[in-house]
């Protein structure tokens, strides 16, 4: 079989219960991802290796537990050292042509660094890096114009900078997400014979939802909400807690109109795949970058927890595989995978030696002919957990950190040891640290061991 084309989709704060096959939520729809799903393996116990966007997105890219360089948590996250390859320098040397389009946020990368796409592997790119930025991208504003507009510091707060191709700015005053999805639509059209990896990391869908566009906001009948700058006469912080749960007025609408909008331009780069001539051929992969993100009015139901917090909703995600030639249709798979699995999956589909990961090829899982991983770690240091296939044990401190998480993001951490059984309790409801004293002394020691294997 000739090497596979690769179309990977990294979204970001994606709710686990908002997609609209589900059924959980009728103003949900996602008939784009329902598409995938209907036509390929929905994993239903995936997992990223952090509950934010920075460590796990290095997790993506390398295929190894970002702790091995120290990546735990937004001030240490960081790409992975020059001597671990990324996915698309090892699919690079392997003939394939290689396109970047979206946001960018390993950790604080700035132009020309190697976190940068152009710098590992990727020959055609849009990109904006939000580490330069709050952690975000704006949905609609990039240029020198919208910079002096919005002046210091809401520039930065606001996420107005230009974008990047290569290492030169794009300037681009207009909705990201279809610019996005028409730049890698384009690049998947191409009419080379090279094979293709293309991955789309899109901005949507984390906070700051209204920035729609205003036939958007008209045809929704929604209202404008306005950017924070000074002359709001409140603090970034303040204003802040009025953009989120519980506080933003229609909220959940705008969430799911970004929703609905990036469902819109994954639908559209089907469509590009299924009229050209490798569609059997071509690998779709969905995920998104960390568990949905409820102050931001994302829905992880059955789940417990939100980004930020090692509760099933903060790492567990949306995955979705469709490989037309080779997977299964319309299969679901409750196996434990990863995102860690994506460049061992990847590589060994386009007959690469994937070289050294954490992760595992997961074809065979999704084929149902094996199961997944045994167990899976997290540490973000001042909480970490661990889970095998039916139970998790998960420890958080009480600690600066997760005070400053519930009170400025609303996100409930919890404290101390808490152990569930995931088989009868996907909710994490009942602790049963106390009532399974020799299970939590197990898991205890399995973490220690990983931990200490990292470390190493």
């Amino acid at each position: 079989m000739p090497k596979p084309n690769i179309l990977l989709i990294v979204s970001d704060d994606h709710g686990y219960a908002d997609r609209s096959t589900l059924g959980l939520h009728p103003d949900v729809k996602t008939p784009a991802l329902d598409r995938l799903a209907a036509e390929g393996v929905s994993c239903t116990d995936a997992y990223v290796t952090a509950p934010i966007c920075s460590p796990s997105r290095a997790a993506i890219i390398s295929g190894r537990y970002q702790q091995r360089w120290g990546a735990q948590w937004f001030e240490s996250s960081s790409f992975p050292p020059d001597d671990v390859p990324s996915l698309a320098e090892r699919l690079q040397g392997e003939g394939y042509r290689t396109g970047y389009f979206g946001k960018v946020h390993y950790g604080k990368e700035d132009v020309g660094d190697r976190a940068c796409p152009p710098h590992h592997g990727f020959e055609t790119t849009m990109y904006g890096l939000a580490g330069q930025s709050f952690g975000r991208l704006n949905y609609l504003h990039h240029s020198q114009e919208a910079q002096a507009e919005y002046g210091d510091p809401a520039a930065f707060h606001m996420a107005v900078q230009p974008l990047l191709s290569g290492d030169e700015p794009v300037e681009h005053e207009g909705f990201l997400t279809a610019e996005i999805g028409r730049r890698a639509s384009a690049f998947i059209d191409d009419e080379s014979e090279q094979p293709y990896f293309c991955m789309v990391a899109f901005n949507a869908v984390h906070n700051f939802c209204w920035q729609l566009p205003d036939e958007e906001l008209e045809a929704r009948n929604l209202p404008k909400f306005t950017d924070w700058t000074p002359d709001t006469g409140q603090t970034f912080g303040d204003w802040y807690d009025d953009a989120i749960v519980p506080n933003l007025p229609h909220g959940r609408e705008y969430y799911l109109a970004q929703l609905e909008l990036m469902d819109a331009e994954i639908g559209k780069l089907l469509d590009t795949i299924d009229n050209g001539a490798d569609a059997g051929n071509t690998i779709v992969v969905y995920v998104t970058d960390n568990g949905g993100s409820t102050c931001n009015f994302g829905d992880n139901t059955p789940l417990r927890g939100t980004k930020y917090t090692l509760w099933e909703g903060g790492i567990r995600i949306p995955m979705l595989w469709r490989w037309p030639d080779v997977l299964p249709v319309g299969q679901t798979c409750a196996d434990l995978l990863s995102t860690l699995d994506l460049v061992p999956t990847l590589t060994a589909a386009a007959g690469v030696v994937p070289g050294v990961t954490d992760g595992i090829d997961a074809l065979p899982t999704l084929r149902g002919d094996d199961a997944g991983h045994s167990a899976l770690h997290w540490d973000c240091g001042f909480q970490w957990a661990v889970r095998d296939a039916e139970w998790k044990l998960s420890w958080v401190g009480d600690t600066e950190d997760s005070r400053h998480l519930q009170a400025y993001e609303h996100a409930p951490m919890g404290n101390g040891l808490f152990l569930a059984n995931l088989a009868d309790d996907v909710g994490e409801q009942r602790n049963l640290i106390d009532a399974e004293p020799e299970i939590a002394a197990r898991l205890s020691r399995l973490h220690a061991e990983w931990r200490a294997e990292i470390d190493a």
